[in-house]
């Protein structure tokens, strides 16, 4: 029964609140100091998740299915379009090894919970992959994991909430660190100790300074929109014909299953052939403008859609045992990022935005660093984090076919 303000067929009421919520949280977040603090992704985020729970928008509508369906495979590519491989490795190869230390944490807690837990949550093999691959790259690895492994919608729901719920506490807890003393002085901080040294001596958040205006042109938009068209479109055929020619199912070996849940999944297909693209063809993707902020742009609407289908008495009447598993893992990956990049002498601050980018995507990395200050962390998290988009969907997809078996 959908008892909500504005109903879940009020398709353009909907499509304006989540076109308008996005904007908004993005001029907050550039426009104010204290949400630059907490950035425009969790506000996008956590507004939504209000609205919802307090009956103002219905937690399930064909406008949310559309954001997942077709918003999510074009925002994709845009965020490739600098994913390099070559150019993430020479500028960003330090980030890029606490960014792996950090994804070993996840697929710790990810096993560690799921062999707790695995009698308790049905279901819980398919959780597993999601939220494996969610807290190596982000939201998008989330949506393409939850329709390969067909998730069912309730148990989704109950993810997403309980996903969400950890996902927004622990960011806060990393915007804290670095105020606290036991961090400061068992790291370096490079960083903020140059942030301290130059002064704060501007009225614009750091939010507003990174995402200045820039010159772009139409052609830019339209090779950005149009290739990241194609793109999808390429990938998504070609993992339909994979998916016809190779076998899969319990009447066939792991091989050839193995390589249908590669080769023909849309979504692993899509990030594929992006990064070969953008690795082949660097100069054309390269002097596309304006693609980051388009594709930036899509993901805040993602975030606001994944706060929509939040309902807490949900997750608490359904699935409680969902935020002790999302719990295991985000607490696994903070306990062995800070482990090992103390181990291996990384900075507070690389540490923080690498664990960031596992847990939230390189979005709310980004939006962190710049958050705080770190500018010279934004442009290698947004690469490495990138990154994580793609390795994000084989790990997780493997985590799930493993956990299937049991």
């Amino acid at each position: 029964m959908d008892n909500s303000l504005i109903q879940s067929g009020d398709i353009w009421l909907l499509c304006a609140f989540l076109a308008g919520w996005a904007a908004i949280s993005i001029y907050l977040e550039q426009n104010f100091k204290w949400a630059s603090k907490v950035s425009g992704a969790i506000i996008a985020l956590v507004g939504a998740m209000v609205l919802a729970n307090l009956q103002i928008i219905p937690l399930e509508s064909p406008v949310y299915d559309t954001v997942w369906n077709y918003v999510v495979p074009l925002a994709i590519p845009l965020l490739l379009f600098q994913a390099n491989i070559r150019k993430i490795w020479n500028e960003s190869g330090r980030l890029l090894l606490i960014f792996f230390l950090s994804a070993a944490g996840t697929v710790a807690g990810a096993i560690i919970g799921f062999f707790l837990l695995k009698e308790f949550v049905p279901g819980l093999d398919k959780v597993g992959a999601m939220m494996t691959g969610s807290y190596i790259g982000g939201g998008v690895n989330f949506a393409a994991l939850s329709t390969k492994f067909e998730a069912p919608g309730e148990l989704v729901s109950s993810a997403v909430v309980a996903d969400n719920m950890m996902m927004a506490l622990y960011f806060f807890v990393l915007m804290a660190l670095p105020a606290i003393k036991f961090f400061t002085e068992k790291f370096k901080t490079p960083y903020m100790d140059e942030r301290a040294q130059n002064g704060d001596d501007t009225n614009q958040t750091e939010a507003a300074s990174y995402w200045r205006r820039k010159e772009i042109s139409l052609q830019d938009i339209g090779m950005a929109i149009g290739t990241s068209f194609a793109l999808v479109a390429v990938s998504f055929l070609i993992a339909g014909w994979m998916d016809e020619l190779i076998p899969s199912g319990d009447d066939v070996n792991f091989i050839a299953n193995l390589f249908n849940g590669i080769l023909g999944d849309d979504y692993l297909m899509l990030t594929t052939l992006t990064m070969i693209a953008v690795t082949v063809f660097p100069k054309y993707f390269e002097g596309i403008r304006g693609s980051q902020e388009l594709g930036t742009y899509l993901i805040y609407i993602f975030f606001v859609v994944i706060g929509v289908p939040a309902s807490i008495a949900l997750i608490f009447q359904n699935a409680p045992l969902l935020l002790v598993f999302v719990f295991i893992v985000v607490a696994s990956n903070m306990i062995i990022s800070f482990l090992l990049g103390r181990i291996f002498k990384f900075s507070l601050e690389e540490v923080i935005v690498a664990s960031n980018a596992n847990i939230g995507g390189p979005t709310t990395a980004a939006a962190m660093a710049i958050a705080k200050g770190w500018t010279r962390l934004v442009v290698p998290i947004l690469l490495v984090g990138t990154l994580g988009y793609i390795v994000g969907n084989y790990i997780g997809t493997g985590i799930g076919v493993w956990f299937s078996g049991f």
